[in-house]
């Protein structure tokens, strides 16, 4: 009896062994042919999508440098669906464009709007394709107060502040704005949109005195952005693959990798919209100053 198990154990065994086999060839061939995958032997190029409000750099940085090391990625695609949002994460953006565009190629594709910090971004590209109908722009800072005394009047709540200066809680929901207050913050607007247009000017190589023109805060289509100088060519997200192409001299067929999906980030999907909602509305009732366009309905 064990002589006739034997050749089965053997025939399974080369079973095993092929299956292993054809097991590991078909792995390789979905990460060579996925267009995600980081192992494909083809050209590939990069793409980074900069979707919504802009509140957090962290991902999008870290994404940069990620791409900035890979050899295999001959070029970058920051592809733009954005009206802005906070000044501060959409500088760090910018900055760490700036330090990518030094060494790879980095193109502009922006898709339905790209205003204020979406479009703050794109001028650190070497390249921005856009649309003839994408809503640009937007060069301007804005800061919002919500205001609520005369609510708290009303069912008798009031405040006490004890403060160590008179601007310590300026913007305050729970007082008006003083006319010493405006001209603080008047100020500060002032100096964050002066570096707006110094980014604009110099990322697009238009002088100062021309930036400022444009820079009050309108918006243009794609088409007027270019021929204003905003933009450099018309065409869709495929037309920044042929242009960033060009750019790297890269020939023949590229693979697009984009940055991979976490758990978390399938599980953001799933529950997103309401969660970002809910955030929306949250953060809508603090002060904040911000590169964005106010006239999209996010969502």
């Amino acid at each position: 009896m064990a002589g006739k198990k034997h050749p089965i154990l053997i025939v399974l065994g080369i079973l095993a062994g092929v299956g292993l086999v054809l097991g590991i060839a078909m792995i390789i061939v979905l990460k060579v042919f996925t267009p995600s995958s980081s192992l494909s032997f083809s050209t590939k190029i990069g793409v980074i999508p900069i979707e919504g409000a802009i509140t957090d750099s962290q991902a999008i940085t870290e994404q940069l440098r990620r791409f900035k090391k890979d050899k295999g990625i001959k070029a970058i695609i920051l592809r733009i669906n954005s009206p802005g949002g906070a000044v501060g994460p959409t500088q760090e953006i910018y900055r760490e464009v700036q330090r990518t565009a030094e060494t790879k190629k980095v193109v502009a594709s922006l898709g339905g709007v790209a205003a204020s910090g979406g479009y703050y971004i794109a001028v650190a590209t070497k390249k921005i394709v856009a649309n003839p109908g994408t809503i640009t722009g937007s060069i301007g800072v804005i800061m919002e107060f919500i205001r609520f005394e005369d609510l708290l009047n009303k069912i008798g709540i009031k405040f006490e502040v004890l403060k160590s200066g008179e601007f310590k809680d300026i913007g305050s929901p729970h007082r008006e704005l003083t006319a010493r207050d405006k001209e603080l913050i008047s100020a500060l607007i002032a100096d964050i949109q002066k570096q707006f247009v110094e980014a604009v000017a110099s990322g697009r190589n238009l002088s100062i005195e021309k930036t400022r023109e444009i820079a009050d805060g309108r918006i243009f289509s794609g088409a007027q952005a270019k021929e204003l100088g905003l933009v450099d060519v018309l065409g869709n997200f495929q037309d920044a693959v042929e242009l960033a192409k060009n750019m790297a001299t890269i020939k023949g067929d590229v693979t697009l990798v984009y940055p991979k999906k976490s758990k978390l980030d399938l599980w953001d999907l799933f529950l997103g919209s309401a969660a970002d909602s809910i955030v929306r509305r949250i953060q809508g009732m603090k002060s904040r100053i911000e590169y964005r366009w106010t006239g999209l309905v996010e969502g």
